[in-house]
């Protein structure tokens, strides 16, 4: 993705020499490229309390790359209805609006309008105010991701919110020395030539080498446009949790939610036996204590707004929508293996759930209530008391949107 101030930058001459991420319009027809931010329906969730979108909705994707966050917005929008939304995008690399805009004419969308400028210069660009802002992968590669933000942050309009991607420092373990060595290695190489280089030396490091040790990266690996921007790149910073967080309060951003909420948990990480020594920690504070005991926070996603308390609740008129997960096919896998399997980046994780739990992953059909949920539960287990029942549904929500897969929305 791109942002620069000039064209003689060498990010810019990165970005137009090796578009990110490597994309073939023609795959459009086969599949559609999802992920967080900027679904639509965590769009709602995080930042609108579960509601609507507010009408004639407007959003830009600030450094779209190639397009994977404008496409997806742009569909989820078409198959939802939203003819009066419209997705802005901007970026500096031609080649990368190229092949954003042959995947919007691949599949068809008229929502999307296509401009070209940098972020820092967005207050001069005349594009209007916007409800939401998606900026994913682009403020660590400016020379002033602070300034970057608070240009953002000023063309939001005032119940509107972001949703931002940046590089996580203790995941990237390895990557900056590594880059370190290839930049010394290449000096007055052209950008090919140093990627030739990067190809012979990666499989040439000696086994105690720290990015060899770090088993979650393998960006590189995809094309040669991943290999460059992990590796060969002009320009990137990363940020702890409290590094990010402060940059967020200098531009008056408060953090609606980190993505996934679980991986900012101390508690996922801790023994039970430690949990007692989580009490009284901030939110802030809990998830610093989180990225330090993950150790894989290769990149942090977050959704800033500037307001308070934007994220939904569970009040009995939410309805539970499962996030590109079947009801059904999750309750199979609860009652085979007794919890939520998954894993982190190469943490291995068992989620414990209640012995109800798949009872009422299968109740969450995106059209039922809590309420209703509640009451269907109620018929089935009898014998259950009320009060046992709702810590139960808490703790499926607790668990299920921990990990990003069951959201609440408030139906029109």
């Amino acid at each position: 993705m791109k942002v620069s101030a000039s064209d003689d930058d060498p990010v810019s001459a990165q970005y137009e020499a090796y578009p990110y991420p490597a994309r073939d319009p023609a795959e459009e027809s086969r599949r559609l490229v999802t992920g967080s931010p900027s679904r639509l329906l965590e769009i709602r969730h995080y930042l609108f309390a579960g509601g609507p979108l507010p009408q004639n909705f407007r959003a830009l994707m600030a450094g779209g790359g190639t397009g994977d966050g404008t496409v997806m917005l742009a569909q989820q929008l078409a198959d939802a209805g939203r003819n009066d939304a419209e997705v802005v995008y901007l970026d500096l690399s031609r080649a990368s609006r190229a092949t954003c805009e042959a995947r919007v004419q691949r599949r068809g969308l008229t929502n999307v309008s296509f401009h070209s400028g940098a972020i820092e210069d967005l207050a001069g660009l005349d594009l209007g105010t916007f409800d939401y802002i998606d900026c994913c992968g682009v403020l660590h590669h400016l020379c002033d991701p602070a300034a970057g933000l608070r240009s953002l942050a000023d063309a939001l309009k005032p119940l509107g919110g972001l949703g931002v991607m940046v590089y996580g420092r203790f995941g990237r373990s390895g990557v900056y020395e590594l880059q370190g060595a290839l930049r010394g290695l290449g000096k007055g190489m052209d950008l090919p030539a140093r990627v030739q280089l990067a190809k012979s030396l990666l499989p040439a490091l000696p086994k105690t080498n720290l990015f060899v040790r770090n088993p979650i990266l393998g960006d590189h690996k995809r094309s040669d446009a991943e290999l460059v921007d992990l590796l060969l790149h002009e320009r990137d910073i990363a940020y702890s949790v409290p590094e990010l967080a402060a940059m967020t309060a200098t531009v008056g951003l408060e953090i609606a939610a980190w993505i996934e909420p679980l991986r900012y948990d101390p508690a996922t990480y801790l023994p039970p036996n430690l949990h007692d020594r989580l009490e009284g920690m901030s939110q802030l504070e809990r998830a610093e204590l989180a990225e330090q005991l993950a150790g894989n926070l290769k990149t942090h996603t977050l959704y800033l707004s500037l307001r308070t308390r934007t994220v939904a609740e569970s009040r009995t008129t939410a309805v539970p929508t499962w996030v590109e997960w079947d009801g059904t096919a999750v309750a199979a896998m609860l009652r085979r293996e007794g919890a939520l399997a998954g894993g982190f980046d190469g943490l291995p994780l068992r989620l414990d759930v209640p012995a109800r739990a798949a009872a009422f992953a299968e109740l969450c059909d995106g059209r039922r209530s809590l309420a209703e949920i509640e009451t269907a539960l109620q018929e089935r287990f009898r014998d259950l008391p009320l009060p046992r029942l709702r810590s139960e549904i808490a703790v499926c929500l607790r668990v299920f949107g921990g990990v990003n897969r069951l959201l609440l929305l408030e139906q029109p």
